[in-house]
């Protein structure tokens, strides 16, 4: 059994060679990047009371950035101090996050794998999965792997988009369609996972929510910000209990 769905892997990496160009097809991500680099910082300083004086936040917290792609938050996390590995189902992913982590003078053990292919004693403090999941060929087995890997009090994050009626007309027909934010058929709507879907599946492994929120885009600011609205982007914090 696999997490891998070829046919979602082959389309990021067409696309790996701009994985860092801020004006390319992964513009999108670089603008959603700030505000999901200071949930996870926050939630983490949080759950671990790591005190705000400290320069290397994350020293000694060893991170598992699934679906790492070239190292868009690996890299944040790694200079925040943290133990980073980087997992891609995409060898190209790999190769772009291997070589700009080396040009930014970072450790970061980055590995062409996927979560149930990892070592189960591997143990990680906190896991990323950040905009993945609505990926994968087989959630259950997906959510499986994670919880192998989480250490026992340990925190993931797990960011995806919903199955609304609005994210199909924000996420498809607006950011693929109008705006070309995004290669038509990047998503597919019928595999956007509902929050007390998502819910379920981690409860059904033991994980404890403790906290959803929504990313909401304001196109007159061109930010992100946080709010209680989950009709499109959300994330749930969630623990290993």
């Amino acid at each position: 059994m696999t997490t891998i769905n070829k046919e979602e892997i082959q389309k990021f990496s067409i696309l790996a060679e701009e994985w860092w160009d801020v004006k390319g097809k992964f513009k999108p991500l670089h603008m959603f990047n700030p505000i999901r680099i200071e949930y996870i910082v926050e939630k983490v300083k949080e759950h671990f009371s790591i005190d705000d004086r400290k320069v290397n936040y994350f020293k000694n917290l060893k991170f598992l950035d699934i679906g790492c792609g070239g190292g868009l938050i690996s890299e944040p996390m790694a200079r925040l101090g943290a133990n980073v590995t980087g997992i891609d189902a995409s060898e190209k992913n790999i190769k772009i996050a291997k070589l700009h982590s080396m040009e930014s003078n970072l450790d970061i053990n980055y590995l062409n794998k996927s979560p149930e292919q990892l070592k189960e004693y591997e143990k990680y403090d906190v896991i990323l999965n950040l905009e993945v999941i609505e990926h994968v060929e087989n959630v259950n087995l997906y959510i499986k792997a994670c919880k192998k890997l989480l250490k026992k009090k340990g925190i993931m994050f797990t960011a995806t988009l919903n199955r609304t009626f609005t994210s199909y007309i924000k996420a498809i027909i607006g950011a693929e369609y109008i705006l070309r934010w995004l290669p038509i058929g990047t998503h597919d709507w019928n595999k956007f996972i509902k929050p007390e879907e998502l819910e379920k599946y981690l409860g059904d492994e033991n994980f404890k929510t403790k906290e959803i929120k929504g990313m909401n885009f304001n196109p007159l600011t061109q930010k992100w910000r946080r709010s209680n609205n989950l009709s499109v982007n959300y994330i749930i914090l969630s623990m290993n209990n």
